[in-house]
């Protein structure tokens, strides 16, 4: 899929939820859809987890 079909998918997506549900559904959609993307960007390892948290903590290594 191409990013202007994926984007075009999920404001459809958006926009069917603010409709059906209104804006509280709308708000809890995308923030699932948030949370979706980045754990599978995690789960993928696009991101890398751990380093996130030690820059957190301090533990980073430059």
């Amino acid at each position: 899929m191409t990013p202007v079909t994926t984007g075009a998918l999920f404001g459809l997506i958006l926009a069917l939820s603010a409709l059906i549900f209104g804006f509280g559904g709308f708000v809890l959609v995308a923030l699932f859809m948030a949370i979706g993307a980045v754990v599978a960007r995690v789960a993928s390892g696009e991101i890398d987890f751990r380093n996130i948290v030690n820059a957190f903590t301090g533990r980073s290594t430059s």
